[in-house]
């Protein structure tokens, strides 16, 4: 199993494990309010965990046709002559907005872009995919928001997927809360 997939798993054992609470403390072994315990810092830590496993860090490197760069679970290296998809993950966060592009070329490679370096260097990429894809080669796959915040269509689609980001990041956390209420007997 790759580092990748154990951090992912690792992050939704942890929203999952109110629900092990609830069997424990129905069981008798631990306190009626384990669940909502557990899912408070459940929710913390996968809601920063998860988000944090691509995304790149500093030191990184780039060469001409990867980019290389550490993350929380060791070091990537994206070939940006086979990017197969580019999609945006917009968070929220005291007052601010953060965004990440996340790449994942042909060889299931995946990693988050937020320095405005590698910005420059994926939105390179993608333009020489555009321009071969006139000549048959595969077009990757850029969702409308990547290419908005990578300046290579209108803004219009940015503030849509801002607007459906925070919408599901509400509606998903306040579910989440509410389920793991009702699992503690509140």
């Amino acid at each position: 199993m790759t580092r990748a997939r154990m951090g992912s798993g690792l992050a939704v054992t942890a929203l999952l494990l109110p629900f092990g609470g609830y069997g424990l403390a129905r069981a008798g072994v631990a306190p009626e309010g384990t669940p909502i315990a557990l899912g408070l810092l459940s929710a913390i830590v996968s809601f920063v965990l998860l988000p944090a496993l691509c995304e790149e860090r500093i030191p990184f490197r780039h060469s001409s046709s990867y980019l290389i760069a550490h993350t929380l679970t060791g070091e990537r290296a994206v070939d940006l002559n086979r990017i197969t998809t580019v999609w945006l993950l917009t968070t929220f966060s005291y007052g601010s907005v953060y965004r990440t592009l996340l790449v994942r070329d042909a060889h299931g490679v995946r990693l988050g872009i937020t320095t405005e370096r590698s910005r420059r260097k994926l939105r390179r990429a993608i333009e020489k995919a555009d321009a071969n894809a006139a000549r048959g080669a595969p077009r990757p796959r850029v969702s409308r928001a990547a290419r908005a915040h990578l300046g290579l269509a209108p803004g219009r689609g940015l503030v849509i997927h801002t607007v459906l980001a925070f919408l599901l990041l509400t509606v998903s956390g306040s579910l989440y809360v509410v389920a793991v209420l009702r699992l503690g007997g509140q």
